[in-house]
């Protein structure tokens, strides 16, 4: 077997993450040899491969699905927005500079399609199947032409299509039949059909409007998946979707102690990795929510200042809104918070910041002896230490080098009383380590909050894996599934006018 698919979607937030990744986990269970694809992700979040590169995390959460390690070639492209108009871009997991979406789509990005082919090519050489996760909707017609990621991969490596459609947000048919119309004759050829994603009630009531769907495009849809809460696992796109809606959506499970433990991440511009905060509300207990007002601080237990790709910029805007002042006022009165990587450097001293802003200096919040200055060279690496008196593993993406002038050692930052500082994404998933960490919040804030002693984020992020895998499983026409990702598109499939406009 040498298959392969492309989970496309008829609009951003279409689920084409989860998807990918449910089918990735069905068919591992199969005893298939599976990887993952995104040509060109554009993503704030991301994660660092055990060689060093930098990659989506919705890459990594689906080559965990395959149950493999993640490598750069799953994700040769990342675009880190910097504002309205410019991205970092990632070539192959390093930064190769700065560009305006102009410029990007202007050339750059057809350029890059030759790497993007090899990478795919890598892959299909090496497993049975590569299960490709589009980008947007393949029907964005103004950039068709230099298309990279939808129908340019489809078309260059002859993959077949499938549409997901998020049925929650109404107008689902028409959006499934208007992204074939919208395509050229040899896009449509490839666009196998459609899978329906977040459906509620009774699939009965449905059936007659994919029935009809097929009679109008000559294709079907091979599911209909239920919606299930807390699945947005790992997105793309910060606080608009995943961690704000899967923490609103999900029951806060009991303490195990007298009280719960609440937690306040401030929402700051261009925020970065916000899965970090994931494995606390993991924790039985703890409330996990994203503020953008000081009042809301008020009866946080902690505060988490997050990664941002604008440290300069978020820093200003908490200074805008007072959570500055409020964030002070903690540190004054004892109350514990923790800045990890733009976070921490955002609660020193000073920064000196030729590369990112090209602000030069400006002064912190001065709540951690840190000086903070920004490297054109970025660190991307996989540490692991020790800290609390428990073993910790992480992973740093970031300019700024901090030079620690004091305070308490706190893995590679420092802690003075109860705020916290460090580079280190991903060290709350370190399960020791965050329980020790929540018992010294809980000690500071006052709180007879007790963390659960048998907590496993990697156990927990396992079962949602599982989860996924059973949503393709049970409600997926998993024998058309097969044969699509085995043999490729249908031939003969119909022409739906009138196409891609000249």
């Amino acid at each position: 077997m040498n298959g392969g698919l492309l989970v496309a979607g008829t609009t951003s937030d279409a689920g084409k993450s989860v998807v990918t990744a449910g089918i990735c986990r069905w068919l591992v269970r199969q005893g298939v040899k599976v990887a993952p694809f995104k040509a060109q992700n554009m993503s704030l979040n991301s994660f660092v491969t055990r060689e060093g590169a930098e990659i989506g995390r919705a890459q990594a959460m689906q080559a965990q699905a395959c149950r493999i390690e993640p490598t750069a070639q799953m994700n040769p492209v990342l675009l880190k927005p910097g504002g309205e108009q410019s991205s970092q871009v990632v070539l192959l997991g390093r930064p190769v500079g700065e560009m305006s979406a102009r410029g990007y789509h202007g050339g750059r990005q057809q350029r890059l399609l030759g790497t993007v082919l090899d990478c795919l090519a890598e892959l299909r050489g090496t497993y049975d199947a590569v299960i490709c996760e589009g980008a947007g909707s393949p029907a964005e017609i103004n950039l068709r032409r230099t298309d990279i990621v939808n129908m340019g991969i489809a078309r260059n490596a002859r993959l077949p299509v499938l549409v997901v459609g998020d049925i929650d947000r109404g107008g689902v048919f028409a959006s499934f039949f208007g992204t074939v119309a919208l395509l050229s004759p040899e896009d449509q050829e490839l666009i196998a059909g459609f899978l329906v994603n977040k459906f509620r009630g009774d699939v009965g009531l449905l059936e007659p409007g994919l029935d009809m769907l097929r009679d109008l495009t000559g294709r079907p849809a091979y599911g209909v998946l239920p919606f299930r809460h807390g699945l947005g696992i790992d997105e793309e796109d910060g606080l608009r979707v995943s961690l704000r809606g899967t923490v609103r959506e999900s029951t806060v499970t009991p303490p195990v102690g007298e009280d719960v433990l609440r937690v306040a991440v401030c929402a700051i511009p261009l925020m970065s990795n916000f899965t970090d905060v994931d494995a606390l509300a993991a924790e039985p207990g703890v409330v996990v929510r994203f503020v953008d007002r000081p009042e809301e601080l008020a009866d946080a237990d902690l505060v988490v200042v997050p990664g941002t790709r604008g440290t300069v910029r978020a820093l200003a805007w908490l200074r805008e809104r007072g959570l500055a002042d409020a964030l002070r006022a903690r540190a004054a009165e004892g109350r514990p918070t923790l800045g990890i990587c733009g976070g921490f450097q955002i609660l020193g001293e000073h920064i000196e910041d030729e590369v990112e802003s090209r602000a030069g200096e400006v002064p912190g919040l001065g709540l951690l002896p840190v000086r903070v200055r920004f490297a054109r060279e970025k660190s991307l690496t996989r540490p692991t230490g020790e800290a609390l008196g428990e073993r910790v593993e992480g992973y740093e993406i970031h300019h700024g080098v901090a030079e620690v002038l004091g305070g308490d050692a706190f893995l590679d930052g420092c802690r003075v009383g109860p705020t916290w500082g460090t580079h280190w994404h991903g060290s709350l998933e370190s399960d020791g380590f965050r329980r020790a960490f929540l018992r010294e919040v809980a000690a500071a804030a006052g709180r007879r909050f007790v963390p659960a002693p048998d907590t496993s984020f990697a156990a927990l992020r396992e079962e949602q894996l599982d989860r996924l895998g059973d949503l393709i499983e049970q409600h997926a026409d998993t024998d058309a599934l097969w044969r699509l990702i085995e043999s490729g598109a249908p031939q003969g499939l119909p022409f739906i006018p009138p196409g891609a406009p000249a």
